[in-house]
């Protein structure tokens, strides 16, 4: 008799929390079954919170200034149109490169593509500092060389060409990584604390530690012994360099790693 009793009470309960699941169906529209995959769908959204960013497209172009610059704008010669940043190389060395002005990055992978017109030098900066003291990106800031490396009219040193890691790391080559003038190139630079590798038209050119006694050595016996703070952040702004040559950008993206 007892027996019965709990059964009976625990069909009752049952029945009860079965009608309360209909009765919010009933009242919000969703079934329970939805409401659970909603849940499980946001959660997950959540967890894979390190998307690719399109730093072209028309919630993120906007994000682009000038270096060191007080005003939400591309500097002169700097413009974006049908998804294509495009710079004419009226700014120079000093003064003309821009940065990704709303986020830092330290530890990311980022792609994008370029070209170049004839005799053409720019570069691609990451971990950018800005402060008055710093005339322009690369006190502070590795950078991914982009040039001519064919036409170019002086002659490139190894830790000038295409591909390096500008002044610190020489570029591994092959003869199908560069394209003609005029064509679109691929880059990308994967950075995390352990290993940094660069990357042109799908080869990869070079890798290295940041940060090692053998980094700390080139830095201090080449281009960047007279830059103390070069390569010391671990985290700053992307950037892009106007060295005086027409270049073009587009399908610029990066993620968190």
């Amino acid at each position: 008799m007892r027996t019965n009793v709990i059964i009976m009470c625990l069909s009752i309960m049952v029945l009860g929390a079965c009608k309360n699941n209909v009765e919010k169906e009933q009242k919000s529209g969703v079934k329970a079954s939805e409401m659970a995959n909603d849940f499980e769908r946001d959660t997950a959204n959540l967890n894979n919170s390190k998307q690719w960013i399109n730093l072209l497209d028309q919630d993120h172009q906007h994000h682009w200034r000038g270096y060191n610059a007080t005003e939400q704008k591309l500097p002169q010669g700097w413009s974006i149109n049908d998804g294509v940043l495009y710079s004419s190389g009226e700014g120079g060395d000093i003064g003309g490169d821009i940065v990704y002005a709303s986020k830092a990055f330290d530890n990311f992978e980022l792609q994008l593509e370029w070209k170049l017109s004839t005799a053409g030098n720019s570069g691609i900066f990451y971990h950018i500092v800005e402060d008055e003291s710093y005339k322009a990106p690369y006190y502070t800031a590795p950078e991914y060389q982009i040039i001519d490396q064919v036409g170019f009219p002086q002659k490139l040193a190894a830790w000038q060409s295409i591909g390096a890691d500008y002044g610190m790391y020489n570029p591994e080559l092959k003869e199908d990584d560069l394209k003609k003038i005029g064509q679109w190139n691929t880059a990308t630079i994967r950075f995390t604390e352990n290993e940094v590798t660069y990357w042109l038209n799908g080869n990869k050119t070079l890798s290295f530690k940041p940060w090692t006694e053998d980094w700390e050595r080139r830095k201090s016996e080449g281009k960047w012994k007279d830059y103390p703070n070069y390569g010391k952040s671990k985290t700053g702004l992307i950037g892009l360099q106007d060295h005086g040559s027409e270049i073009w950008f587009r399908n610029i993206k990066i993620k968190e790693l």
